[in-house]
């Protein structure tokens, strides 16, 4: 197996994450805000949520521009555009960063963090879009979009002209999990293996080893936030919102830190053979398998 590639230029510059998020509302019907919240991190980096009014599931997905294509990694829990335009919210994204730098041929390439519901509902909206390519996310087919097929142990690299994502394969919350690092602006992209909230875990020796090559991973890297895909959590260490909570008043920050990759490791030793949730400050551990 290739070394890992290492970060080399500029070590990125941790940028604050300062959002109050859209949470949902007591009754939905009386709901005024965006089926769609957009925080653009820098110019070239967005962060979208799914209001939990639309879903109660409310993923974060990330849309990162390179100088040739963007990538939206994930497409939320909602597949009906009615109620849930995200390909018309990234089209007007996509729109803005070109007349900024307007280019030819921009593409759009759509991965996911992995493959359960609420990360692919929103694929059929790009399905005949010009200049787009939407990976599969099944493990047979993303691993082989990444190059991952061969040694799904390498790290893989996706260039987005001028911008390259480093891509690791840490199944355990899902056989298809894949996160992302982008060392222009040093962010983890971790989907559901890592994020402040109910980590279920489908196999507990692929997860713990997925646990342990991030953390040697980020020992190795500039990392600036630990992003996943939901948050889950109360203010209140250890408490999280009940499932399918609509409405959350009381949210954690996303962000999490390369710390919490160790807090997990650390957890994964006590839960030992135990199938029982484990309560953390910042996560759940919840086996599933």
């Amino acid at each position: 197996m290739a070394p890992d590639p290492q970060v080399t230029g500029s070590v990125p510059v941790a940028r604050p994450i300062d959002v109050a998020w859209i949470h949902g509302s007591p009754s939905a019907k009386h709901d005024t805000g965006p089926e769609i919240q957009v925080h653009a991190y820098d110019e070239d980096t967005v962060i979208l949520r799914q209001n939990k009014a639309v879903h109660y599931e409310a993923p974060f997905l990330f849309l990162l521009f390179g100088e040739e294509r963007a990538v939206l990694l994930d497409t939320g829990a909602t597949a009906d555009p009615a109620h849930f335009p995200l390909r018309r919210r990234v089209d007007g994204l996509l729109a803005e960063r070109l007349a900024r730098r307007p280019r030819e041929g921009y593409g759009l390439l759509v991965l996911h963090t992995h493959g359960h519901g609420d990360h692919i509902a929103g694929d059929g909206q790009f399905a005949g879009r010009p200049d787009t390519t939407v990976v599969g996310a099944d493990r047979a087919a993303v691993w082989e979009f990444l190059g991952l097929d061969a040694d799904p142990d390498e790290v893989a690299r996706l260039d987005l002209g001028g911008r390259v994502l480093e891509c690791l394969a840490t199944p355990g919350h899902h056989e298809a999990a894949v996160t992302f690092y982008d060392p222009a602006t040093g962010i983890l992209f971790t989907g559901d293996t890592v994020y402040p909230g109910r980590l279920y875990i489908e196999d507990v020796p692929a997860f713990t080893r997925s646990i342990d090559r991030l953390i040697a991973f980020a020992d190795r890297r500039p990392v600036t936030h630990v992003l996943g895909c939901h948050i889950e959590m109360t203010t209140t260490p250890g408490v999280d919102y009940p499932i399918r909570t609509t409405y959350q008043p009381d949210e954690p920050p996303l962000q999490l830190t390369p710390g919490h990759l160790r807090e997990i490791r650390r957890g994964l030793d006590e839960l030992g053979g135990s199938g029982a949730p484990r309560p953390y400050r910042d996560f759940v551990l919840f086996p599933t398998g």
